[in-house]
């Protein structure tokens, strides 16, 4: 489809077959208005006025020559698609001015299906460059990784619920699936709240050891324990006025899920050996990516913890859910790897935007990130493709540049593992991992689809 801003400026000193030109594109592309220009001067003008998608002009004109325009035009928009007309006796010339900066070029005479053709592809070049533009301006508006990315209806709930529980000092139990973002959202509601001015202080519960981790929230004293040679206040009085972060909540053993509980009832602490309390104002946020009922049913995890954790609720969405946001969140996480390598910015080609929002991302916003810097590492050119893409999906083993091709029924057999392994991920984050409604869409037989789950090793369960 097009838009109605849409133009394209036919540049040739032959007014009748420029606007012959002109017709015959306006049929073809109801949506696009096509401009004349009878010299280059007229066509500078007219670029300096109007905003315009695509530019064929002929290459032999007097006054101002089609390399010469080519030359100007791109110098005012270097992202401008131009197409150069020229008599098949100047395919040379033509060829320079590839070069030079045009995008493609046509002999005369033009025959129709050729003139459409070569348009459709240059108008599409001028959207693509357009919405990565849009996506550009988009990603530098949000700013820092802080900013939670993302417009869809999904994310739009999730700013509302941030935007209702920082006004509080509630504790905030934040769940979602690993890679989701939690540690982002969380640092959202402690920069929005009243104590955005002091300290946030985050632990990741799992990345300490059983024994250590009471001395790393409540502190101990000197000697409480063998290499206890200093006092040390711990997490909670380190974060006294401002936020503490309890990360993966759900991993912390039962004897310190005990003394949490005191804490969050007495508002204070008790360092490891000390034998008097230290009274704290901080405010608890707390992210799991588990069941945490579940764990209370089979004695994992304190029921009156749970409850004093879950006062507030917040449930981050899977990547899955929020696909519209892939696009935004593939060109930040693309333009970031570029910047931290020192590398020109890239742009996306539509067709792995459509691959990116189709795949489920088990690992979420994370694998995503990941994602994007494999292509930023190995996209040599200034658009990543869908070839680069897929191989990047694989894991392939060998540099993307590699001329070296594996034997043809190999090569089918992974593509068209490839592209069975992106349908069925597609169809079980659409069904939320239902077989029998996916057997249905599909029209497979559900013992088909089964089949294939297990030949592609595809957990069902992990989408529901």
């Amino acid at each position: 489809m097009t838009t109605p801003q849409e133009t394209i400026l036919i540049v040739d000193d032959q007014a009748v077959f420029a606007q012959g030109l002109a017709r015959l594109l306006d049929t073809e592309f109801p949506g696009v208005h096509s401009v004349v220009a009878t010299s280059g001067q007229q066509a500078l003008d007219i670029l300096a006025a109007r905003p315009v998608a695509l530019m064929l002009s002929d290459l032999r004109m007097p006054g101002l020559s089609g390399m010469e325009l080519l030359a100007r035009a791109l110098e005012a928009e270097p992202a401008l698609s131009v197409v150069m007309i020229t008599g098949y006796g100047s395919i040379e010339t033509a060829v320079e001015a590839l070069k030079a900066g045009a995008y493609d070029f046509l002999t005369k005479p033009v025959d129709r299906e050729s003139l459409v053709r070569v348009a459709a592809k240059g108008l599409e070049r001028a959207r693509l460059l357009g919405e990565n533009r849009r996506l550009r301006a988009l990603v530098a508006q949000a700013g820092s990784l802080q900013t939670l990315l993302g417009r869809s209806q999904a994310m739009n709930r999730l700013r509302e619920s941030i935007a209702a529980v920082a006004a509080s000092d509630y504790t905030v139990l934040i769940g979602g699936e690993s890679g989701t973002g939690k540690e982002m959202v969380a640092r959202t509601i402690h920069n929005s709240s009243p104590r955005a001015a002091q300290a946030l202080v985050s632990v990741n519960c799992p990345a300490i050891p059983d024994h250590l981790l009471e001395s790393e929230l409540f502190g101990h004293v000197k000697g409480a324990f063998t290499g206890a040679d200093r006092n040390r206040k711990g997490l909670f009085l380190a974060a006294h006025g401002g936020t503490l972060l309890l990360d993966e909540i759900g991993d912390i053993p039962m004897n310190v899920q005990t003394k949490l509980l005191r804490v969050l009832q007495e508002r204070e602490v008790r360092p490891v050996g000390a034998n008097e309390s230290t009274p704290v104002d901080v405010r608890i946020l707390a992210s799991t990516n588990q069941n945490l009922e579940a764990k209370m049913q089979a004695g994992a995890f304190r029921e009156d913890l749970f409850y004093r954790l879950n006062v507030l609720h917040i449930h981050v969405p899977p990547l899955r859910q929020r696909a519209d946001d892939v696009p935004l969140l593939a060109h930040h996480f693309l333009t970031e790897a570029c910047r931290d390598m020192g590398l020109p910015p890239k742009d996306i080609a539509p067709e792995v935007l459509a691959f990116l929002a189709a795949r489920p991302w088990p690992g979420n916003v994370r694998e995503l990130q990941n994602f994007m810097r494999r292509l930023a590492v190995f996209a040599r050119t200034e658009t990543v493709d869908l070839p680069l893409a897929r191989l990047a999906d694989s894991n392939g083993p060998g540099d993307p540049g590699d001329d070296h091709l594996p034997p043809y029924k190999d090569a089918k057999t992974k593509i068209l593992d490839d592209f069975t392994r992106t349908y069925v991920r597609q169809l079980l984050a659409i069904t939320e991992g239902n077989i029998s409604q996916a057997a249905r869409i599909s029209g497979l037989e559900r013992v088909s689809l089964q089949k294939i789950l297990r030949r592609l090793d595809i957990d069902a369960e992990r989408y529901r």
